[in-house]
């Protein structure tokens, strides 16, 4: 049996409010769509869902209370996320203005943008940790397999982020045309997406 009505319609309400809620990982889609335009932000997006469905997983069988039971496991996936993201933000601050000319002007291939948004979900711990969290308060013993109540819910989840994550890359891409003409404001935004990049990884080396 699967989690109940009652459990399901709060669990999307919620799932919706904490999408919209600025994070790590809306705040990665803004900033790639606004460069590299709404495709790219939709790769990225897609990334970071494969990385959730990877926690997801983790939950369901168990593995993410390694995490959480290990300060080691935990910590060796802190330095890895905040080396990947460091690197991130080293890039970010190398990168210089976009050419007008369409045969130079070459974003990131596509499976490179998909793997970015995997990496920078698997490699965060306090994801799978979250998930251990929120996801079995809304299922019940009752209901049967309490594996196959958490992955439904992870895919709801992730149902409910999906349209945040689809508006966030549009709108960040109409402003990515206006950048497209103004060296200056791109370089602008390159900084500060390296000191996003930057923060992130801070926050998640120095999370507990």
């Amino acid at each position: 049996m699967l989690p109940s009505a009652a459990a399901i319609l709060p669990f999307l309400a919620a799932s919706f409010a904490l999408s919209i809620a600025p994070g790590p990982d809306n705040i990665f889609v803004l900033t790639q769509s606004a460069l590299h335009g709404c495709k790219a932000g939709l790769l990225i997006m897609l990334g970071l869902f494969t990385g959730l469905l990877v926690h997801i997983c983790a939950v369901a069988l168990g593995v993410a209370t390694l995490l959480h039971s290990s300060p080691f496991a935990f910590a060796a996936l802190k330095i890895v996320g905040a080396g990947y993201l460091s690197y991130l933000s080293w890039q970010a601050f190398h990168a210089g203005p976009l050419s007008l000319d369409a045969e130079e002007n070459i974003p990131p291939r596509p499976h490179t943008l998909y793997l970015r948004g995997i990496l920078m979900n698997v490699t965060n711990p306090k994801v799978a940790l979250f998930f251990l969290a929120f996801l079995p308060q809304f299922t019940r013993p009752s209901r049967g397999s309490m594996p196959a109540q958490i992955l439904l819910l992870g895919l709801l989840f992730m149902l409910a982020a999906l349209p945040v994550f689809s508006f966030a890359a549009w709108g960040a891409d109409r402003i990515g045309v206006w950048l497209k003409k103004s060296p200056r404001a791109q370089t602008g935004l390159h900084r500060v997406a390296g000191i996003v990049f930057l923060l992130l990884a801070c926050h998640l080396l120095f999370s507990r």
